[in-house]
């Protein structure tokens, strides 16, 4: 049951049509930064693994088999080692995301307003994150102005971006943050599972190798 709700986060966390409206784009050669979905691929790796592996243990309790109890116990070792490695990953890259994410941003912004080369592209990716994620501009002052002379990358009303502070940059912090929330939430709560499993795993251990010495 564990393993079936970490699998339904992470693949609800993968296919969220914000991050896959934003993490899907393409300016002209680059593709934007995806590295959010390293997180997201362990953690639905670790859930199935988890199924399986409970399944492995309830089968091994119930026919008192310490071969099978034994295998559950390793296989929950290394499940815990890649949640701590995700752990790390996490905490290490967790303002590296949402800052790449930001730099493509700009970059797309930049040829939008300027009319470089390949600006309809540009202007496709921006529209995109202005819509995705209700927001314009990289910070307050071109939040406020942009849509005064470029209203076809965002709405009309710059008084109230002004006083919302609806900048891009800040939106997709809050956008990566909680997502990240929620998988750090995710990793701990499989942690401590795992580590309850593991303990029972070897009281089992222990009460089929002193039943059958008995």
């Amino acid at each position: 049951l564990a393993g079936g709700i970490i699998l339904g986060v992470a693949l609800w966390l993968r296919h969220d049509s914000q991050t896959t409206n934003i993490l899907y784009l393409q300016l002209g050669d680059k593709q934007a930064p995806n590295t959010f979905y390293v997180g997201i691929y362990i953690l639905i790796a670790v859930g199935a693994v988890m199924m399986f592996v409970g399944f492995l243990g309830c089968y091994g309790a119930i026919q008192e088999s310490q071969c099978l109890l034994g295998t559950f116990f390793t296989c929950l070792v290394i499940l815990f080692a890649c949640e701590v490695a995700a752990g790390i990953w996490g905490f290490v890259n967790k303002d590296q995301i949402a800052k790449d994410v930001k730099q493509f941003y700009d970059q797309a912004l930049q040829q939008a307003l300027m009319g470089e080369s390949d600006a309809n592209n540009a202007k496709a990716v921006v529209k995109t994150f202005h819509e995705t994620l209700d927001c314009c501009g990289s910070d307050i002052v071109t939040a406020t102005f942009t849509p005064v002379w470029r209203d076809d990358l965002c709405r009309k009303d710059s008084l109230k971006s002004f006083f919302e502070n609806t900048n891009c940059h800040k939106k997709i912090d809050e956008l990566f943050s909680g997502k990240l929330y929620l998988i750090g939430i995710a990793a701990v709560v499989v942690a401590v599972i795992m580590i309850f499993e593991m303990i029972l795993s070897m009281v089992l251990c222990c009460g089929i190798r002193n039943s059958s010495v008995y």
